[in-house]
């Protein structure tokens, strides 16, 4: 079988179970199973074309078979494959977390059965977005992911979550407008959109005008990436949302962001001349998204600031115009997207064992020491202690500035060393508060992982475990992210495409 044939299929499954889990809706069970399944057999299949694109090369389907290179372009290249397999793997493990009370929130009437397949359309969305070959076709991905979301954050339609989700609809929208307008100017002024003919007719363009257009798309996906200074919708919107939907969007939404930044610099416009403002603008998002966390009270909101602080790190690897750089980039974006989900599902668990995820309600949950491994272990990878990913990750960032050598790649040094120091201290204040300080006698209350669905616990603790294995696949991950980073740079992406097009 031609394996260009399978390059749709994280697209196209996700959305056909999608029909079929609406089909189900008065069966919340079977709407688990059937979506699990799917998004397991999603990651099967991401896997087979990731280890194919690192064995051929980049893997690529023209929808249609249109000539003349009209169609729709699908392209999955050691980046795009790598991503599509880990945001496959999350979602996969983090479907089964759903119920009513966490949906509904006590809601009564909440539509709870709509979420398995909004859910499913999310991923498709995702999967499209990492897939894409052209401009036009990476905004549908934005806008499948995104139309998805707006349903998923106000799930409950609690006052919080609605204010929230609000917010989130309108920077939302207002960063769609602007990236549609881009596209409008990139085809008037080159009539094209695709990644692989951009480069050469974009460089022809007035300098003037190419600086416009690479600024344009920079807000745009600076916006999505939450990338300092557009990130102050994030904090606000996340926390609200039911635990299983914060984790997701931690952990993947912004990446899809951050991965359109780099198809952005490496792809289109590979010679940028804003390099330095990158820089500048990683090293503001590592420094005020971590001192946002650590005056924060309550956990979600603080992990939501530490998300925002990493997004500094990966625009780091982007900023940097190297191959080391780009490679760590990729390397801590994988990392990122599982430690960020892990942390997030294992405090929804906390929130249903503590009864809360304020820092000033909680206390005593070292008693159950399950609980107490499962923050702990993703918590220290976050910080970046050896040996954890985080470490290896920062590390490789910062072997990549250093070998730099400017001023402001060595302040982004002291940046990231600092930003890492703080969020250890972040996340082990979350750990002496709620898990090693008294429980204040007004909360007292039996806490047990048996008020935990048994399955919630298995994937929660397999999260976990996949966030350790990044430690003991260290080796091979950096190798794939340094193969990843020299294709983008040295064309292999724009041959296979003008090589396959009908």
């Amino acid at each position: 079988m031609d394996l260009a044939n399978l390059v749709p299929v994280p697209v196209l499954l996700p959305l056909l179970a999608a029909g079929v889990t609406l089909g189900l809706a008065r069966r919340p069970g079977a709407q688990r199973v059937v979506s699990a399944s799917t998004l397991a057999l999603n990651a099967a299949l991401a896997l087979v074309l990731c280890l194919a694109a690192d064995r051929m090369g980049p893997i690529v389907l023209w929808v249609g078979n249109w000539p003349d290179g009209t169609g729709i372009v699908l392209v999955a290249d050691r980046l795009s494959a790598l991503m599509v397999l880990v945001s496959s793997i999350v979602t996969a493990l983090v479907v089964i977390f759903p119920s009513r009370r966490d949906i509904a929130d006590s809601a009564e009437g909440a539509p709870v059965s709509v979420f398995h397949p909004t859910f499913l359309v999310l991923t498709a969305g995702v999967a499209n977005a990492f897939l894409a070959g052209d401009l036009f076709n990476l905004f549908v991905g934005f806008e499948i992911l995104l139309f998805a979301s707006y349903v998923l954050i106000m799930l409950g339609a609690t006052k919080e979550r609605v204010r929230a989700g609000s917010t989130y609809v309108v920077v939302s929208v207002v960063s769609s407008t602007l990236f549609l307008l881009a596209i409008s100017i990139v085809y008037g002024a080159t009539g094209t959109v695709s990644f692989a003919q951009l480069p050469e007719r974009l460089a022809a363009l007035d300098p003037g005008l190419q600086l416009t257009i690479q600024l344009l798309l920079l807000v745009v996906f600076g916006i999505k990436a939450a990338v300092f200074p557009l990130q102050a919708w994030l904090p606000d919107s996340y926390p609200t949302a039911p635990a299983s939907v914060t984790a997701v969007f931690a952990g993947l939404l912004t990446k899809v962001g951050v991965f359109a930044i780099i198809r952005l610099q490496t792809i289109l416009f590979p010679e940028s001349p804003l390099t330095d403002l990158l820089l500048v603008a990683a090293i503001l998002t590592m420094l005020l998204g971590i001192l946002g966390a650590l005056a924060q009270g309550e956990i979600k909101r603080l992990l939501s600031f530490t998300l925002v602080s990493h997004i500094g790190y990966m625009l780091l690897g982007v900023a940097l115009g190297t191959e080391a750089g780009l490679a760590g980039a990729i390397f801590y974006i994988v990392h990122h997207i599982l430690v960020q989900t892990a942390l997030f599902i294992v405090v929804g668990l906390i929130e249903r064992v503590g009864g809360s995820t304020s820092l000033s309600r909680l206390g005593g949950l070292a008693a159950v020491p399950l609980l107490a491994a499962l923050y702990l272990v993703p918590a220290l990878n976050l910080g970046g202690i050896p040996p954890f990913s985080g470490f290896i990750g920062k590390v490789a960032l910062i072997d990549g500035a250093l070998e730099t050598g400017s001023p402001l790649a060595l302040l982004a040094v002291i940046a990231g060393v600092a930003t890492s120091l703080l969020t250890l201290i972040a996340v082990i204040r979350v750990w002496q508060r709620a898990f090693w300080q008294d429980r204040a006698e007004s909360e007292e209350r039996k806490l047990s992982l048996r008020v935990l669905p048994r399955i919630w616990v298995v994937a929660a603790s397999a999260l976990v475990g996949i966030t350790v294995s990044l430690t003991v696949l260290a080796g091979p991950l950096t190798d794939y992210a340094s193969r990843a980073a020299h294709d983008i740079r040295d064309g292999a992406y724009h041959v296979a495409v003008e090589e396959a097009q009908p």
